[in-house]
This record gives structure tokens, sequence and C-alpha cells, in this order.
């Protein structure tokens, strides 16, 4: 749970937050916190597929094959997924970019469809 941290939180605060507006209605808010939840997945996609390569820079500015590697390589090598890294990192990022445009189009959809306020005469 320690090691995934900071991923789930970039997926758990958004979807949270979704979850909230949705109790309250809040369906465009909602959709907002889902394209969120989403672009975070994309985001994650590449740190993924850096499993095995541990080329990307991470927070202190090496990376992972310079200091002691990074998350999804100790989660991937616990599961045995390690050699899936790429994968999994693809599908991080086809999956984001799949609920980002369905956000999007949820959020299109209730600005054209959304409730009207009607004028009023004076």
């Amino acid at each position: 749970m320690r090691i995934l941290g900071g991923s789930l939180i970039q997926i758990i605060v958004p979807v949270t937050c979704a979850a909230a507006l949705g109790r309250r209605e809040d369906w465009f808010g909602a959709a907002v916190c889902l394209w969120w939840a989403g672009e975070n997945l994309v985001d994650l996609g590449p740190y993924i597929a850096d499993a095995r390569a541990l080329q990307l820079p991470l927070l202190g500015g090496q990376t992972g094959a310079e200091v002691t590697g990074h998350d999804w390589e100790a989660i991937l090598q616990r599961l045995g997924w390690l050699h899936l890294d790429r994968t999994l990192g693809m599908g991080a990022h086809i999956t984001g970019s799949i609920v980002m445009v369905a956000s999007l189009a949820f959020g299109a959809w209730i600005l054209l469809n959304g409730p009207r306020l009607e004028a009023v005469d004076a």
C-alpha cells in the first residue's frame, strides 16, 4: 500500500471528488473530476512503462537507474509482472484517454441538455 501511495492518490482523489459531486447531482463537476482522473492515468502510463528501463527522471532529478529504482519497478516485480511494464503502461494511457474523451463528451452533453433557466418577466 505504501509503494502504491502516490499513484493511488492520483486516481482516488479525483474519483472521490467525482463521487461527492455526483451525490450532490453536480454532474458537470463530476465530469470534470473524471477527466482529471483520466489525465492522471495518462500521466502514470510512461512511469509504469519505465519499470524495467528506469530512464525517466524522478522527483529528485535522478533516474530510477541512478537510485534504487522506482515505485512501479517494485510493484510489478513483486507481482511478477515486470515483463508487462510497457503493456500495462500503454493500458493506463489508453484507459486514461478513453476516460478523458468520455468525460468531455458527458460534460458537453450536460452543457447542451442540462436544465435551462427560464427568463423571468419583470
